[in-house]
């Protein structure tokens, strides 16, 4: 099975948290993409059906490789229930032909809150409804754990990073367990969530000393074998964006 991470495009609350020192004060609980994460998001949906597999490519013999087809034949796409990753995984899942199946466990880190600098302190929020998300999304195959109360228990207001590791452990047992299929899944995701999810998949211990940081779009690959072995080919690639839509 092969792996494909994909952090989300640039969104509203990137750039809030690169041009203010309160950012946490400021955030959106769900923010959009901005017009450059827009950007990002058809271009790494262009690299997906149109590029040339290069991994793929280096373990053909050298006289099958002019016949190489284009594309990465990616044969299941998941997103996270937030905004941002439901707007980037929009064209990757029009350009591949494919349904988006959202996926709630690869939400993003804290989960739905705001903090407030008042006596209201964090206030949890629900997260769109099932209806909310197929008004904007209306092809995008949701489980039965989101419905018209949203997919956030307000209750649980932030998560905190032990729950997030936590979770990203569950994550990486329910891909372990198809390691032994021909399928290739690429995730749209964050990149605190992808951060614990590496260390989860490569069973290393939780720690603040070490921190995958993805740009936005940024794809991680990961091949899963039959007998266990787990082969990271790359880790952030972005050579599906010209300089200028870096982030």
């Amino acid at each position: 099975m092969e792996l494909y991470l994909i952090r989300h495009g640039q969104s509203a609350n990137n750039v809030i948290m690169m041009a203010y020192s309160d950012y946490e004060h400021r955030r959106d609980v769900d923010p959009p993409l901005t017009a450059l994460g827009q950007q990002q998001a058809e271009a790494t949906a262009r690299y997906l059906a149109e590029a040339v597999n290069l991994e793929t490519l280096v373990e053909q013999p050298a006289e099958n490789r002019a016949e190489m087809p284009t594309g990465f034949d990616i044969t299941r796409l998941y997103s996270s229930p937030m905004l941002r990753a439901l707007q980037t995984a929009q064209p990757i899942g029009q350009a591949l032909g494919l349904p988006v199946e959202v996926w709630p466990d690869v939400h993003e880190h804290g989960g739905m809150y705001l903090r407030y600098p008042d006596e209201r302190g964090v206030v949890g929020f629900p997260g769109r409804s099932r209806a909310e998300i197929l008004a904007d999304f209306p092809d995008y195959i949701l489980p039965d754990s989101i419905t018209e109360a949203g997919w956030w228990n307000p209750a649980s207001k932030e998560e905190d990073i032990a729950g997030c590791f936590a979770r990203a452990v569950r994550v990486a047992a329910a891909l372990r367990r198809r390691a032994h299929s021909q399928e290739r899944i690429a995730i749209v995701t964050h990149g605190t969530f992808s951060d614990c999810l590496l260390k989860a998949l490569l069973n290393m211990l939780p720690s603040d000393h070490l921190h995958y940081r993805l740009y936005n779009t940024g794809i991680t690959r990961l091949d899963f074998r039959a007998d266990g072995h787990v082969i990271v080919w790359y880790i952030n690639r972005v050579h599906h964006l010209p300089p200028a839509l870096v982030s």
